[in-house]
């Protein structure tokens, strides 16, 4: 026979209304009883009928989130925060991908929030205007993004690249290249400018952009030839997977990592530390970023009344590793030898 949320309330000394909402707006219960229901209901193996609970709150017990790609280990990981903290409070995720592009993203959202209490956008690359209007649409949590008064989960971005240039200039780099990630990353609009404003803080340091280019491994081989054209002596790239491309170009045409160059990745994806030479990177909380988002988001659908505060305050940290050591010399006349 089926286990009901009668037989959840008798072995919990509570009454049936009481299971309802400690299961569905826990929020409004006690914790001492939201924790006997929980308790009651798992030792007897009860699930929550999603359909009537549906009908009975208004709400559908599920979220979206939408990523640029989940190939990408930085989206992956992000993914993991948000499906842990997600299936904590009794949600289910619905994910799409859209693939680096913006139309898509827009369209993704539209869909699923017919299907949704709410969505939690990752990296959006849409223009401010396009995530506005989506705002309007539906309940809406941005992470690593910012955009006019829509909550948002951010990194410190300014923080994680002032200590990767820290870092190299205490190894005596005084020309640091940037290889940039896509146009429409708002995190690599915030690393390129803080790159620039480190430059401008140090009198002695001089700072080169090299552009935009695919944050895959192939756009960090592309990557490889400008910054060694470039004469700088390190890189910091947009995210770890150029970064990889960087280390296979510089491989590649006999370039000495970290003796002729120091490469700094972004992400502190796992991989990083099993390259070759292990990759130096600023570490960002991925996992705890999408839980988060989820936190956020589910106060907005549980009690709109009261938006939460944007969040500004989820640190960085730079973990070294092999790929840069000391200034060694003027590598790009060494190439062009």
């Amino acid at each position: 026979m089926a286990v009901s949320a009668r037989d959840v309330a008798r072995v919990a000394g509570v009454s049936v209304s009481t299971v309802s909402r400690a299961l569905a707006r826990p929020h409004e219960v006690a914790p001492a009883t939201r924790v006997k229901v929980l308790e009651a209901a798992r030792g007897l193996g009860y699930t929550p009928n999603l359909a009537a609970r549906s009908l009975i709150t208004g709400r559908t017990g599920n979220i979206g989130l939408v990523v640029p790609d989940l190939e990408n280990p930085f989206f992956a990981s992000v993914t993991k925060g948000v499906q842990s903290r997600a299936r904590t409070a009794g949600y289910a995720v619905f994910i799409a991908d859209s693939d680096e592009d913006p139309t898509q993203e827009a369209e993704l959202v539209r869909n699923l929030a017919k299907q949704v209490d709410g969505m939690v956008l990752c990296s959006p690359r849409a223009t401010d205007a396009v995530l506005a209007e989506l705002a309007r649409e539906c309940v809406l949590v941005l992470v690593n993004r910012e955009s006019g008064d829509i909550p948002t989960v951010t990194i410190d971005n300014h923080e994680g690249t002032r200590q990767a240039v820290a870092h190299l200039l205490a190894l005596g780099h005084r020309r640091i290249a940037y290889a940039g990630g896509p146009t429409t990353s708002w995190s690599n609009r915030q690393r390129a400018a803080a790159v620039e404003a480190q430059g401008a803080l140090h009198g002695d340091l001089e700072v080169v952009n090299l552009g935009s280019f695919q944050p895959y491994v192939s756009g960090g081989i592309a990557a490889g030839d400008l910054v060694l054209a470039s004469g700088a002596t390190a890189v910091i790239a947009y995210n770890d997977l150029l970064a990889f491309g960087l280390l296979e170009r510089f491989r590649q045409r006999g370039v000495r990592v970290p003796d002729d160059v120091s490469v700094v990745g972004t992400d502190n994806i796992p991989v990083s530390a099993l390259t070759s030479p292990g990759l130096t990177s600023v570490g960002i909380p991925l996992v705890n970023t999408g839980r988060a988002g989820v936190d956020m988001l589910l106060h907005l659908v549980r009690d709109p009344s009261t938006p939460p505060t944007h969040h500004h305050d989820l640190t960085v940290q730079l973990v070294v590793r092999a790929s840069t050591g000391p200034h060694g010399g003027d590598v790009a006349l060494r190439q062009l030898a």
